[in-house]
């Protein structure tokens, strides 16, 4: 089976170089390239996979995903370069880089990526690899005034530039000009820092608040900030689950319209009027809303508030706003039965010195996210049995999890509308 797997794998993703000429490339800084490109030769393969989820069916009718969805290598392939490797991608917090010299790190499939803020404030980012010889150039976060390899010493400054080459004396045709970071494109929404790889062969620019918010947000962006959805809370700290799941089973959690949630966190929904319970699907976001129980809870306790909005962003990005709290869900892909989610708290500034009150809090929701990890990884054990192949949908609650498979089924598709997809990266030619 592995062996099939394998062979499969290699079917979808040879690697078939051809050569062309091409002009300056500003995002790697060279000035003689050629390009090579990678290509899907046998689209039939991955073609067959999609074909076995239709999105035109509607709700009431409709069945789910295959399982091949969340278990094949090779459609996990797919999702990296179309889907997360396209378009905005939340990374970060903007607390991690508020000041001048701050850094933090991550990787997002096999891009690894570093954030800053230079001398003057200015926001950048970069791949975080060496323009020596490839080794990861930072890690971790915290504050620096430039960038050290640890393989050979290459230092660059927080603005890209390449400040020192060690010992490449005898060395030829060598400008350091033309061997800074490679950029990313990098902006900011809210408390939240984003990056688009594929505005990377781009000319960098800034770019604003709203047009972020119109590529990413799309028609909701306005609905979210007056939601309480802003910058004006005070960060309080973070915390990171691996999951052994695929990234869209804790997705599809989430988008389940609540509907595990009296089954699964009995203390969650003690604190949730169901009957209030709402969906409401925007172009590339879904969200869900409930009001709470609030002052029935015991010694004036009141997490939830009078209402919780539950907000996701395609395709990973989950915003929770409830009573004086905000937390967010960051579901990064880490193979096709992996994956990490990555939840930052904020809240509101008159309970920011509340040790009692956050403590709490914090304790609450640990365990309903506990208790997630529980039911998600039961999925993807569930998955991978030979008695299960698709589900249905419940058409009163699962909405906001239908939008999201037909959102995933429309961008994977595109790979598949032409022959040949191609995907470009440049390289030094060889003089």
């Amino acid at each position: 089976m592995h062996m099939q797997m394998a062979a499969l794998t290699m079917q979808l993703f040879p690697f078939v170089p051809k050569l062309r000429p091409q002009g300056q490339s500003h995002y790697l800084n060279f000035h003689n390239k050629t390009s090579a490109t990678c290509c899907l030769g046998n689209s039939s393969e991955s073609e067959v996979l999609l074909s076995q989820f239709n999105p035109k069916i509607p709700i009431e009718e409709a069945v789910t995903p295959p399982t091949s969805w969340y278990t094949h290598p090779s459609f996990f392939q797919l999702e990296l370069h179309r889907i997360f490797y396209r378009g905005w991608q939340v990374v970060g917090s903007t607390e991690q880089i508020k000041d001048p010299n701050s850094f933090f790190t991550g990787r997002l499939g096999d891009v690894e990526f570093v954030v800053c803020r230079d001398e003057s404030g200015k926001l950048q980012a970069f791949h975080n690899v060496c323009r020596h010889h490839a080794s990861l150039l930072a890690s971790g976060s915290g504050h620096k005034s430039c960038f050290v390899c640890p393989y050979h010493g290459w230092t660059y400054g927080l603005n890209g530039a390449l400040l020192k080459a060690t010992r490449i004396s005898g060395m030829r045709n060598f400008d350091v000009k033309d061997f800074g970071l490679v950029p990313i494109q990098v902006s900011t929404w809210g408390p939240f820092v984003l990056l688009n790889l594929e505005k990377e062969s781009l000319p960098l620019r800034e770019i604003g608040t709203t047009h972020v918010s119109e590529e990413w947000l799309g028609s909701c962006s306005e609905i979210l900030s007056t939601n309480g959805i802003d910058s004006s809370l005070s960060y309080v700290c973070r915390r990171e689950y691996t999951i052994e799941c695929n990234w869209k089973v804790f997705c599809d959690n989430y988008l389940d319209g609540g509907y595990h949630v009296p089954y699964a966190h009995k203390s969650l929904a003690s604190g949730l009027k169901f009957d209030s319970y709402s969906t409401t699907i925007f172009e590339k976001v879904s969200i869900q809303s409930c009001e709470g129980s609030s002052g029935e809870s015991k010694d004036n306790y009141d997490r939830l508030g009078r209402k919780a909005i539950y907000a996701f962003i395609y395709p990973n990005f989950m915003i929770n706003r409830y009573g004086p709290w905000m937390d967010t869900n960051l579901v990064l892909p880490l193979g096709p039965n992996k994956c990490q989610v990555v939840f930052d708290y904020y809240l509101e500034h008159s309970l920011k010195h509340d040790t009692d009150f956050i403590e709490l809090s914090l304790q609450d929701s640990e365990k309903v996210q506990i208790e997630d990890i529980v039911l998600c990884e039961g999925v993807q054990k569930g998955l991978r049995s030979p008695a299960y192949r698709v589900g249905r949908y419940a058409p009163k609650v699962e909405q906001a999890m239908h939008h999201f498979h037909c959102l995933l089924y429309e961008n994977l598709k595109r790979i598949n509308s032409m022959t040949r997809h191609v995907y470009e990266f440049e390289f030094d030619a060889c003089q």
